[in-house]
């Protein structure tokens, strides 16, 4: 019966769904599974073919040990087979019979080939994401609320400068951090992760182990069950060499933007399509905004479009041609207002060396534009002044010279002359010639009187009421003469000037047009006035002699220069009103054509 049962007994042995196997106490198998022996490659046993155990396992080099010892183990291990590598979990367990005596072992294999292989993963997963740590100086650390136990990387652990084996306690992680601040603020973050379920990245200063101030970027995030925090995990990050550099190149930035700003230039960079993409205050200044009003914005959005296409074909040809544009005198109107600027322009290159814009700087040269334009002005004055000394000094020296020879000769006459009556008729002629120079010497004083009197004022002066006056005084002249005045100007109109300038201006013109009358026909005076921003124009048109201007042109002005043939013509009106009308900074202008008829503009300077 009991041999029976035996055969039963591995019968069943062979059919076990697990893979098993009997040994002696010597090690030979004497008999397994289906499972366990296709595990190996194995046939079925027989008593004639015995198989020993040990060769099965290659690697347990202790294994003969192991059974001798009869207790419990495992052994782990690796079955080639048709070129495919599986893995394998034998548990090894004494054999028993009914009187308790060891008589063999009991072997039972489980394939875990799956279990390796994910292992394998997460050991490479581990090594991949050791090997970032590394390289990116990141580390991790991981709380367990329940038991609160802070665990720290290896990297985590680098980064506060602690030895490989340190365990950390949150207390000393967050005294880690520098008091103030720092700790005041790590640890807010870590109770609100904890209470309010809230995730955190700020960047903090560390004091590590070594007692170096280090920058560093944490991060921490609660991982939940049932509304419940049960683990906060995050990472650490070692910056210090990013804030230094961050550091130093914003005060490279600030030391550049206050030095830029600081320049009395208008600087500015433009990108290719001349869009500014940075400006420094004096062009903000300039354009009356704020640099993010500027900012993205091209001329044509500040500029009337001439000045704007002006500015764009001047970036074009730069960023084009690679060529600088240096000191070129350009013209800006804003808001109606002109500004004259040097500028120039620049070529701005990427970090490829590929243009990519350019970099304006502009002088504001308004104001040495007006001073050179009053020096020029001013050079013209003494230009002016100069040539009417040079006249002046040249009609003095011959004028009375002519009248100091005059009075010798008649002096000599009279010395040598015995004769009563022609004595008489020379002490005559000395009486006129003293009437001449004292009349030469009144019009030289009137000329110095004009040119060097800097005390008269100029005041707004009725036109029309100024010229009935001039008219009533001429009134005598005008009758014998048979003359007719048309006078249009309108009643309202002023003009600043001085009053005797003007009086004496009228009557010299007016009485001009009576004196040069054509002998064929009554003269006719027309008097005409346009009113204008720029100032006040006076006409005085007459149909006269008229003068040849192409002969005659440089010399109307000129002292003691006549044009006809009159006894009583002295070539001083024109000079002394030219003098008069510059005097109060106007100017006067002649058209004439020869028996049709002479036309003085007068223009009148309006400002002070």
């Amino acid at each position: 019966m009991k041999a029976v049962e035996r055969v039963d007994q591995f019968y069943l042995l062979k059919q076990l769904p697990k893979a098993t196997a009997l040994l002696c106490k010597k090690g030979i198998l004497l008999d397994a599974s289906s499972s366990w022996l296709d595990i190996f490659g194995l046939p079925p046993q027989d008593n004639n073919h015995q198989t020993k155990i040990f060769p099965l396992y290659p690697k347990a080099l202790d294994l003969k040990q192991q059974l001798k010892k009869s207790k419990t183990f495992t052994v782990e291990h690796t079955v080639v087979k048709n070129n495919l590598s599986r893995h394998y979990k034998s548990y090894f367990a004494p054999w028993f019979d009914e009187k308790e005596n060891v008589v063999g072992t009991i072997v039972q294999t489980d394939d875990i080939t799956s279990e390796v292989k994910k292992q394998q993963e997460i050991d490479w997963l581990n090594n991949i994401l050791e090997t970032k740590v590394e390289v990116s100086k990141t580390g991790w650390w991981e709380y367990e609320t329940e038991t609160e136990k802070l665990t720290w990387c290896k990297e985590t652990k680098r980064i506060h400068q602690v030895p490989v084996c340190y365990e950390p306690t949150t207390i000393e992680a967050i005294e880690f951090f520098q008091p103030g601040y720092s700790r005041n603020k790590v640890s807010m973050l870590f109770h609100k992760a904890i209470t309010q379920h809230q995730s955190y990245d700020a960047k903090l200063l560390i004091t590590t182990f070594n007692g170096e101030e280090r920058w560093v970027r944490i991060t921490g995030k609660p991982f939940l069950s049932d509304g419940k925090v049960v683990k906060l995990f995050g990472t650490i990050k070692d910056i210090h060499d990013h804030v230094e550099a961050e550091t130093k190149v914003k005060e490279h930035q600030q030391l550049l933007s206050t030095m830029v700003d600081s320049l009395p230039l208008n600087v500015y960079v433009k990108d290719l399509e001349s869009r500014k993409i940075l400006v420094n205050k004096s062009e903000c200044t300039y354009l009356g905004k704020k640099a993010e009003d500027i900012v993205g914005r091209t001329d044509f959005e500040f500029y009337t479009n001439e000045v704007a296409n002006i500015s764009r074909e001047e970036d074009l040809a730069v960023m084009k041609n690679l060529t600088p544009m240096i000191g070129k005198e350009t013209k800006s109107t804003l808001n109606g207002k002109a500004t004259y600027f040097l500028t120039s322009k620049i070529p701005y290159f990427d970090l490829d060396g590929k243009v990519c814009g350019l970099i304006g700087m502009s002088l504001d040269i308004t104001s040495m534009k007006k001073k050179e334009e009053q020096l020029r002005n001013l050079i013209d004055v003494v230009s002016n002044q100069n040539q009417k000394l040079i006249s002046f000094a040249h009609i003095v020296s011959h004028n009375l010279r002519s009248h100091s020879a005059n009075f010798s000769m008649l002096l000599e006459f009279l010395n040598s002359e015995k004769d009563t009556d022609e004595r008489k008729r020379i002490i005559a002629m000395l009486s006129q010639a003293s009437d001449n120079l004292l009349e030469t010497l009144g019009n030289l004083n009137q000329v110095v009187d004009v040119n060097t009197n800097a005390s008269v004022t100029k005041k707004p002066v009725n036109l029309d009421q100024s010229i009935q006056k001039a008219i009533q005084n001429l009134s005598a002249l005008l009758e014998k003469s048979n003359a007719e005045i048309i006078n249009n100007i309108d009643k309202s109109i002023e003009v600043k000037s001085v009053p005797a300038y003007l009086d004496s201006i009228l009557i010299n013109l007016i009485s001009n047009a009576i004196k040069y009358k054509n002998p064929d026909r009554p003269p006719l005076i027309t008097i005409n006035a346009v009113k204008s921003p720029e100032g006040t124009q006076l006409s005085i048109s007459d149909n006269g002699m008229g003068i040849d201007l192409d002969k005659y042109g440089n010399k109307i002005f000129g002292m003691y220069k006549t044009f006809h043939n009159r006894k009583d013509a002295k070539g001083f009106g024109l000079y002394l009103v030219k003098n008069q009308i510059e005097a109060m900074g106007g100017s006067i202008t002649v058209q004439s054509e020869v028996d049709r008829g002479t036309t003085f503009n007068v223009s009148f300077n309006e400002e002070n």
